[in-house]
């Protein structure tokens, strides 16, 4: 009998301090459900908050001990105090927050995004090239990089378990919650829920060659929208096919029964895996998890456990990320030159539905600077 012993690597390393002055730009239910709650557990040092409303700003801070509430988010980033910028607001409006942050005189030394980072990628290539060119570190809170099923993953794949893989999926069939500002987009789902699967077939496989979607309308969703339920595939040069299919409409009704799931696989020439993300039961607290098989370990299922969760667990590992580079005068793991290429997939994802046709990912790279 084989001990499976290797260390899966799901804990996020932390930074030596962990007092550098937090600055949130936003209150929103992420703010106040995901990232206050994972930086109170992980003792960071939530500094000031400032949102388009000040009495919700007011209320988070009281919830969360924080001690200092400003009437803008200009106010905020002018106070010399702050030290890391943790941008949680629509992705349109990221861009200007990161023009006036970057002007600031050498205070910010670090500036957390909400993913999407923009709205497409010469927005987001300006937001790289600015924070470059300030010496800011920039993140991207591509969070499920941070699941513990994913990072369990991860470290398998790099251990080579499953020797080459063939084929790896995601079939979710959940129903997330379109927040407001989304109704003045036209791009939806890819960019703003399928997005977590394209960043980690990113992170777990590196970039496509070339990329295929199709797409349908959304019964649920009245507003004007290209993509609602989606379908897309990631090509890579080895013969690797990753694909994803988004359900968003889900069905569920009355005198019907739920079934809510985001469930991944991934097979190799020498094992697999498989799991689940917790992520549709929340606010329960709904473990991913993870088993697999593996030629190390013959005839054999093998299924680590854990007692964290992705919402809001993983936003302990952006911030700590992002910490860490600051210190240490590193990239962050999920840095924003790294994200631009999730960006350029996007695009070249809404390029294939678009013209209905293959799109190598050269053809969406030629753009950046």
């Amino acid at each position: 009998m084989h001990e499976f012993i290797l260390d899966l690597e799901i804990a996020a390393p932390m930074p030596s301090r962990k007092d550098w002055r937090i600055g949130t730009i936003g209150s929103g239910a992420i703010v106040r459900g995901c990232h206050q709650v994972a930086y109170r557990n992980a003792g960071f040092n939530s500094y000031g908050i400032a949102s388009l409303s000040r009495a919700s700003a007011a209320e988070v801070a009281k919830e969360f001990d924080i001690p200092n509430v400003y009437d803008s988010w200009q106010q905020l980033i002018k106070d010399k105090n702050i030290e890391i910028i943790d941008i949680a607001v629509p992705p349109d409006q990221q861009l200007e927050i990161v023009r006036e942050a970057v002007k600031e005189n050498g205070h910010i030394k670090g500036i957390l995004c909400q993913k999407p980072l923009a709205m497409n990628l010469e927005e987001a290539n300006e937001i790289v090239i600015l924070c470059e060119q300030a010496g800011v570190k920039l993140a991207v809170n591509s969070n499920m990089r941070y699941d513990q099923s994913i990072r369990a993953l991860k470290t398998l794949l790099n251990n080579n378990y499953f020797g080459e893989i063939v084929l790896a999926t995601i079939d979710m069939r959940a129903i997330p919650h379109w927040q407001g500002f989304l109704e003045k987009y036209d791009r939806l789902e890819m960019l703003n829920m399928g997005i977590h699967h394209i960043d980690t077939f990113r992170y777990l496989f590196g970039n496509p060659e070339k990329v295929t979607a199709i797409t349908r309308s959304d019964p649920r969703t009245k507003f004007k929208h290209i993509d609602g339920i989606t379908q897309y595939t990631l090509q890579y040069a080895d013969g690797l096919m990753a694909t994803s299919l988004d359900d968003v409409w889900a069905w569920q009704g009355e005198g019907t029964q739920k079934d809510m799931y985001i469930r991944w696989r991934v097979e190799g020439l020498k094992g697999m895996a498989l799991g689940e993300i917790g992520w549709p039961k929340y606010p329960e607290k709904g473990l991913s998890t993870i088993k697999f098989t593996t030629r190390k370990f013959p005839d054999k299922w093998i299924e680590p456990t854990w007692d964290t969760v992705w919402f809001p667990d993983a936003f302990e590992g952006t911030m700590a990320s992002l910490l860490r580079a600051v210190e240490e005068d590193t990239l962050p793991e999920i840095n924003g030159r790294d994200n631009l290429y999730t960006m350029a997939t996007i695009d070249a994802l809404y390029l294939s539905i678009k013209e209905e046709r293959t799109v190598k990912l050269s053809e969406i790279l030629q753009n950046l600077k």
